[in-house]
């Protein structure tokens, strides 16, 4: 089965995210989207994202082949059902487009090109990526699931005897380091790649998922379901997050019920409230919508896109979010809603995006990672498209 998986109306609904990468680049749980996506598909899943991201992912315009909502995550039951699509058909779930058989080419217009096709209501039941808080929400069944779907090709050590184990859920890769820790794995999963370390102290709760080159510093705690992106370092208390890869949040601080993107830095004892004093549902601003939503939690921390960075002491409120290369510094709660490239927390301050690329060119070679033309072109597009949110915040 030939696969595309395409952005659509997600890529509005999940920034500041996808702001820098194609919705089906987003870590929940183990893997990517799109890795998940090529467990079951019978060649490499193709993308179809912004035209400014095309430099960094390649994307496929043309007609053919299945077009899936990258937002979906895959299971059985629903991969045998889009197989099941004929031609001219829409799968749809409670009116929401799910696969489109064939996918349309890109320069048709959609409504044209499907004017005549086929409605089908799909029967199964599947998890979706709507907002960016679903990323922590449905991250421990995420990680059950693709540690399931991926342990049988990994090989596994039995972990050092200088560690207290509870539970039999343990799963540490050969080339992983893991001592004078606590690993808990009665309520979920513990998963240590290759490359990855857990150093002395550390007390883990699993659901957790460190990929390789992450590095728990020494005496963290983490607890609930929290995947550590690749090479990010984490210390501290932390719950229910997802740091997609590259960040760091070195030191003591508490981070929860957050998702944070690629090459963040959180300054020591960075803190963010994930509840209300008041106990009631958390509001977060919406991209999409241009305005703070509901997000019908109860728990809800921080969304943090890509190369931003708090300064040391930062107190976050429930369910702040940051956009792209904002640099958050300053006393006192800053606002709930910070746009990409702002400087400090006075509004309409702006990050001067010379000095920015500087900032991000260092922040890469540490990871001995380049930045990259096409990097800089996607950031400068994310900056010219933000400037008008900084201006009226």
């Amino acid at each position: 089965m030939k696969i595309t998986l395409f952005d659509g109306i997600h890529h509005e609904k999940l920034k500041p995210l996808t702001f820098t990468r194609p919705v089906s680049d987003l870590r929940v749980g183990i893997e990517t989207i799109k890795e998940k996506w090529n467990f079951y598909a019978s060649e490499p899943v193709q993308i179809r994202t912004k035209d400014y991201l095309k430099s960094l992912f390649k994307s496929n315009d043309k007609e053919g082949g299945i077009g899936i909502s990258a937002s979906v995550l895959p299971s059985k039951d629903l991969i045998e059902e889009i197989s099941e699509l004929g031609e001219n058909q829409i799968l749809l779930k409670e009116g929401n487009v799910i696969a489109i058989h064939p996918l349309p080419p890109i320069d048709e217009n959609p409504n044209e090109f499907l004017k005549n096709f086929k409605k089908i209501e799909s029967e199964v039941d599947f998890s979706q990526i709507n907002h960016p808080w679903d990323i922590f929400r449905l991250n421990g069944e995420e990680i059950k699931a693709d540690l399931k779907r991926i342990k049988k090709n990994k090989q596994f050590i039995e972990p050092s005897k200088t560690n207290t184990i509870i539970g039999d859920e343990v799963y540490i890769e050969k080339g992983a380091t893991v001592e004078c820790a606590i690993l808990n794995s009665t309520a979920g999963p513990i998963y240590v790649a290759a490359g990855a370390e857990i150093m002395e102290g550390s007390i883990v709760r699993g659901p957790l998922a460190m990929l390789k080159g992450s590095v728990l510093k020494l005496g963290a705690k983490i607890y609930g379901p929290t995947t550590i992106g690749p090479f990010s370092k984490v210390g501290g208390e932390v719950n229910n997050s997802v740091i997609q890869g590259y960040s760091n949040k070195g030191h003591d601080g508490f981070l929860g019920n957050s998702v944070i993107g690629e090459w963040c830095n959180l300054g020591a004892d960075t803190n963010n409230s994930n509840l209300k004093n008041n106990y009631g549902t958390v509001k977060a601003w919406s991209y999409l919508e241009q305005k703070y939503v509901s997000t019908d939690l109860q728990f809800c921390g921080l969304i943090m896109g890509d190369h931003s960075k708090s300064g040391i002491n930062t107190m976050f409120n429930t369910g702040t979010v940051v956009g792209v290369n904002a640099n958050v510094f300053g006393g006192g709660f800053p606002e709930k809603f910070i746009p990409s490239f702002s400087w400090g927390m006075e509004k309409g301050s702006e990050y001067n995006f010379d000095k920015a690329m500087e900032v991000a060119e260092k922040v890469c070679e540490r990871r001995n990672v380049a930045l990259t033309k096409d990097h800089i072109t996607v950031l400068k597009h994310v900056f010219e498209e933000t400037k008008k949110s900084r201006q009226s915040n």
